[in-house]
Formats: structure tokens, sequence, C-alpha cells
């Protein structure tokens, strides 16, 4: 579970990451080059991670005994706002018949996209720190 939320938070921070770059270029349009086809593909592959994404997180501090659980539980309603709000952003600039490099500069503009990025930092170092003690037994389990 916690593997699957790290993977969920590369991905928006990947498309995060590529979307800069996209809007550095000046392109009208998404059509016709290679970046163009690659901006949807990275904004689908986004608004799939965001889905679900809070209550994933809540299933995983019940299953790995997450404590203490409602201070995860009141960070994950504010995760789930945040990518719900982004989500909202995402599927409007892919629902354009052309994505343009401006358009591109906005939503990465949006202060709803950088929240969600922030609690995405945040929510991922939680993560990392969960798992680490399930790596070092692994590792020290196979000496």
């Amino acid at each position: 579970m916690l593997a699957e939320i790290s993977n969920r938070c590369d991905a928006v921070e990947e498309c995060y990451e590529f979307l800069l770059a996209y809007a550095a270029q000046g392109l009208p349009s998404d059509e016709g080059s290679k970046s163009g086809t690659q901006v949807r593909e990275f904004l689908q592959n986004a608004a799939k991670a965001l889905t679900g994404l809070a209550e994933i997180c809540a299933m995983a501090v019940k299953e790995e005994g997450l404590e203490p659980a409602d201070k995860y539980v009141a960070f994950f309603a504010v995760l789930d706002r945040d990518a719900r709000d982004s989500l909202a952003a995402i599927e409007l600039v892919l629902a354009q018949p052309a994505i343009s490099s401006q358009l591109i500069d906005n939503l990465n503009a949006s202060i709803h996209l950088r929240a969600l990025l922030t609690d995405l930092f945040l929510v991922g170092e939680v993560v990392r720190k969960q798992d680490k003690p399930a790596r070092q037994a692994v590792t020290s389990a196979g000496k």
C-alpha cells in the first residue's frame, strides 16, 4: 500500500516537472510535437494518480497501524480537497481541443496544484519514513 502511495505521488510530481518544461516551450498547441503528445499522457497519468488518493492513504493508516490515526485522517481530508481541486483543473485542461504552453503555465501557477504538490511532498516523506523500517527488516533478515 505504501509503495502505491509513493508511486502515485511520483506520477504527479513527474507530471508537474514535465509541465514546467512544456510551459517554457512557447507552443501554441499540443499538436504536431512529441512534447505535445506527452503533455496529455502526463496529465492523464496525474489524473489517474489523484483519483482516490486520500482513500488509499486512509487505508494505509489502518493497514500499517499508524498512530496517532486522527492526525493522519485530518491531514488526508486536506489532501482530498487539494487533490479534487487539482483534478478538476487538470480535467479542464484535458478537455481543451488544444493545450498551449500558456494554458499549462496557468495550470502550473494554480494555487490548487501548488498546494497539492506540497501535500504530496509531505506524504511522500512520511511514506518513506514508514517504509524504511520495513526495508531495514528485510535487509537484516537477508544477511
